[in-house]
């Protein structure tokens, strides 16, 4: 599973570039994202009871409905989630954020940081040069 790491200050733009990088690296296989949401909490949403479930204690709570699977899991490790998109068989995780994992970076706009391959690429070098990004086992 190829780990594609993009990195920036906020506001530089990271989550569109990864928005249009999504369906380019479809086209070569199963991409999964992940976002550091840092200081930014993620609620559940109140009354829920998938969000009931969770503060009841579950490790894990799901909810499907017709189109989609939502899981709220009680572990906030990069490296559990990672390992669990693995099993689930992804060829491409994108990791926005996460600064201080020592993966190979994109980075967008002028931030300075160790191990950047590419700084404010078009989609389209990121999709040609793939094998150069790290592979999580």
């Amino acid at each position: 599973m190829k780990i594609i790491q993009v990195t920036g200050r906020s506001n530089s733009g990271k989550t569109t570039f990864i928005k249009n990088l999504i369906p380019e690296l479809s086209k070569k296989g199963r991409v999964a994202v992940i976002k550091h949401l840092a200081d930014h909490e993620y609620l559940l949403e109140k009354g829920k009871d998938t969000t009931l479930f969770y503060h009841a204690g579950a490790e894990i709570s799901a909810g499907i409905d017709g189109d989609k699977s939502v899981i709220a899991i009680r572990n906030n490790s990069l490296d559990t989630i990672l390992t669990l998109l693995s099993a689930f068989g992804m060829d491409y995780v994108v990791i926005e954020g996460f600064k201080e994992r020592h993966f190979k970076k994109i980075v967008i706009g002028d931030l300075q940081i160790e191990r950047c391959i590419l700084r404010n690429p078009a989609v389209k070098d990121v999709v040609s040069s793939v094998d150069q990004f790290d592979t999580y086992n």
